[in-house]
């Protein structure tokens, strides 16, 4: 009876493992490299310009700053032995007041300049994601996944010449 009961239990598993092995046959699956076509993408180098554009004037008080405080330290470094002691508390306070302004101003653009490039990555991502979901659902893909995640795969399995041409008819 042990015996019978263990060819039937290995009989079921051979019969479920040939089933899903075959199921798995019939599956179309691709691969996409969301990073390389959101690099490939025209837009991405408009986003770049655009927030250059949209940040240019507070980036520029920003490096004035930066080359202001520069220029202080060396003539600190510079002229300290022929400075009167008067002279070299006043550089020190306009040093430290040109540092306490760059800190104020300097790490709150990064942030902005950050959350805006995000935005504007998100919507292109968007784009990108109806492109995928286009192209997957023309070519009746079961399975996209991204290329990054996989060890291999095939070219012929690439998706992402094909979604780089659908997101920019989207655009």
């Amino acid at each position: 009876m042990k015996q019978f009961t263990k060819s039937l239990i290995t009989g079921a598993l051979m019969a479920s493992a040939m089933v899903s092995a075959t199921v798995q046959a019939e599956q179309k699956i691709a691969a996409v490299n969301v990073q390389g076509i959101f690099q490939a993408l025209p837009q991405a180098a408009a986003i770049q310009q655009t927030i250059a554009a949209e940040f240019k004037d507070k980036t520029e008080e920003v490096s004035r700053l930066e080359k202001d405080i520069k220029y202080y330290l060396e003539k600190n470094q510079r002229d300290a032995a022929t400075m009167s002691d008067k002279e070299k508390e006043e550089l020190k306070d306009k040093i430290i007041a040109l540092r306490t302004d760059y800190e104020a101003k300097a790490k709150p653009l990064q942030q902005e300049i950050q959350k805006r490039a995000q935005e504007e990555q998100g919507k292109l991502l968007g784009l990108i994601r109806q492109g995928i979901e286009a192209v997957a659902a023309k070519e009746k893909y079961d399975l996209v996944l991204n290329a990054e995640a996989v060890t291999y795969i095939n070219p012929e399995y690439d998706i992402s010449k094909a979604v780089i041409e659908q997101v920019n008819k989207i655009q």
